[in-house]
C-alpha cells in the first residue's frame, strides 16, 4: 500500500493571512512613496515617516535620529511622545549607545524585553526610554551610507515577527533618499539665503545710514540666516569691556545682561583669541557666563565670531540656537565674512564721526573767538575775561557754548557792532 502523499498546499487561512499582510505592506510602502515624494521639506518627511513606524508597529514612542554633517554624532531629529523642545538637542556618538552602535555596526537590534538592562543601552535623564520593555533599533542606509537610525519602543515585552521587522528593514530601506533629497535641497535653500544675507549686509554697510541702525540691521539679517533664537553684536568699548550694541532679541533679560572682560566667557575667548569657537550645549558649558540666562531663554548651540577690521578686534557677533545645532564650516565662514563686513563699516563710521567732531570743534573755536572779541571790545574786557563770562552763561542757561557763542554775536550785529 503506498504511503498518502502530503498535501503541498496551504491552508486558505494561512494563504489568506500572507495577502493580507503583503496587501498591508504595499499599501504602507505606497503611501511613504507617495507622502515623501509630495515635499522636499525635511521636517516634514521626518514626521511622516514617524507617524507611518508607529501606525505600523502600535509603537508607544518612535525616535529618529539623522547623522550629523560631521558624520561624528546622531542627532535626534523627529519623534513621538518625548516633548518638542528635546528635538535637535538629543545626540549620541557614533559607537555610544544601542543607538551609536547600530549607526556603527550597520546591524538591526531587536530587545523584546528588558531593553535598559542591555550593556549598550544609554540612559538620557531627560528621555523615557528606560520606562520601555522592548525595543528595535535599525539603521537608515543609502548610498551605502547610514544616514541615520529608527528607534521604536513599546512599554510592554513584545515579541517582533519576522514580517514586521522586514517591513521596518524595507521602510528604513526606502526613506533614506528621500532625506537625502530633503537635506539637499535644505542645504540649496541656506545657501541661497546666506548669499542673500551678505548682498543686504553690504548694501547696509555700504548706506550712509547711522551707526545705531546699521548695527541693527545687521543682527535681524544674520538671525535670520542662521535662523538664531538670539544675535547679538557687542562691542570693545573704552574700558576693555564688551558691551551689547545691537540684538533682535526681544528679551530685556538678555540685553540688560552685564558686560563681559576680554577673555571672559565664550565671546569674550573669542575676542582674545582671535577666532571664532563654537558651543554645542552652553547650559553644560562651564565657561559660560549667564548659565541662568540660558536657562531662562532655553538657549542651546553658540558660535561667536570675532569682528576683525585691519588686524584689529573690535567686537564680536553672536549667535544662539535653542536647539543642538553643529555648526559647519561654510556656516563659521559665512559669519566670519558678515562680521568683518561690520567691523570695517563700525571703523568707518567711527572715523565719520571722529572727523565731524573735529570740524565741529574747530566752528565752535572760531564762534568762540569772535564773541570773545565782541565782548573785549564792548564791555573792555580782557580776553581770559570774555571766555569765562561765555563759560558762565553757557553753564548757567545750560546751553552749548557754541549756542552762547552765535547768541553773542548775533547781538553784536543787531546793535551794530560788529564792523
Amino acid at each position: 500500500m503506498m504511503p498518502a502523499k502530503k498535501s503541498l498546499k496551504r491552508p486558505k487561512q494561512d494563504v489568506k493571512a500572507v495577502l493580507r499582510e503583503r496587501t498591508r505592506e504595499v499599501e504602507v510602502l505606497y503611501r511613504i512613496s507617495e507622502s515623501i515624494s509630495s515635499t522636499l521639506d525635511l521636517e516634514a518627511v521626518l514626521k511622516h515617516i514617524v507617524e507611518v513606524v508607529v501606525e505600523v508597529t502600535k509603537a508607544d514612542s518612535c525616535l529618529l535620529y539623522l547623522v550629523s554633517e560631521n558624520r561624528d554624532e546622531l542627532v535626534l531629529r523627529s519623534s513621538k511622545n518625548p516633548h518638542p523642545k528635546l528635538i535637535g538637542r538629543i545626540s549620541v556618538g557614533l559607537g555610544e549607545g544601542i543607538t551609536g552602535w547600530v549607526a556603527q555596526e550597520r546591524v538591526l537590534v531587536v530587545i523584546p524585553r528588558h531593553a535598559s538592562d542591555d550593556p549598550r543601552f544609554k540612559f538620557f535623564h531627560n528621555l523615557p526610554e528606560d520606562r520601555y520593555q522592548a525595543f528595535v533599533s535599525l539603521p537608515i542606509v543609502t548610498k551605502g551610507n547610514v544616514i541615520g537610525v529608527i528607534n521604536v519602543q513599546h512599554k510592554r515585552t513584545r515579541r517582533y515577527q519576522d514580517a514586521e521587522l522586514a517591513l521596518l528593514s524595507t521602510i528604513a530601506n526606502q526613506v533614506g533618499g528621500a532625506i537625502e533629497n530633503a537635506r539637499l535641497y535644505d542645504e540649496m535653500r541656506r545657501q541661497t539665503l546666506q548669499l542673500d544675507t551678505l548682498s543686504q549686509v553690504s548694501e547696509t554697510v555700504a548706506s550712509n545710514r547711522v551707526l545705531e541702525e546699521m548695527l541693527q540691521l545687521i543682527v535681524m539679517t544674520t538671525a535670520q540666516m542662521m535662523d538664531s533664537t538670539i544675535c547679538s553684536l557687542m562691542l570693545v568699548e573704552e574700558d576693555q569691556r564688551l558691551r551689547i550694541a545691537a540684538t533682535q532679541s526681544l528679551s530685556e533679560a538678555y540685553r540688560r545682561k552685564p558686560p563681559l572682560r576680554i577673555g571672559q566667557s565664550i565671546s569674550g575667548r573669542a575676542v582674545q583669541e582671535r577666532r571664532p569657537i563654537y558651543v554645542s550645549d552652553v547650559k553644560k558649558e562651564k565657561e559660560f557666563f549667564y548659565q541662568d540666562l540660558a536657562k531662562r531663554e532655553s538657549l542651546c548651540s553658540l558660535l561667536s565670531v570675532p569682528m576683525m577690521s585691519k588686524e584689529k578686534v573690535i567686537g564680536v557677533l553672536n549667535t544662539y540656537t535653542s536647539t543642538l545645532h553643529a555648526f559647519d564650516d561654510k556656516e563659521i565662514k559665512i559669519m566670519q565674512a558678515i562680521a568683518n563686513q561690520a567691523a570695517v563699516a563700525i571703523e568707518h563710521t567711527r572715523l565719520m564721526e571722529k572727523s565731524f567732531e573735529m570740524q565741529e570743534a574747530l566752528t565752535v573755536r572760531k564762534l568762540v573767538e569772535r564773541a570773545k572779541g565782541y565782548l573785549m571790545h564792548s564791555r573792555r574786557l580782557s580776553e581770559a575775561d570774555a571766555f569765562k563770562l561765555i563759560q558762565r552763561q553757557s553753564m548757567n542757561m545750560r546751553k552749548s557754548m557754541r549756542e552762547i557763542a552765535e547768541a553773542i554775536i548775533l547781538a553784536g550785529e543787531l546793535e551794530g557792532g560788529d564792523k
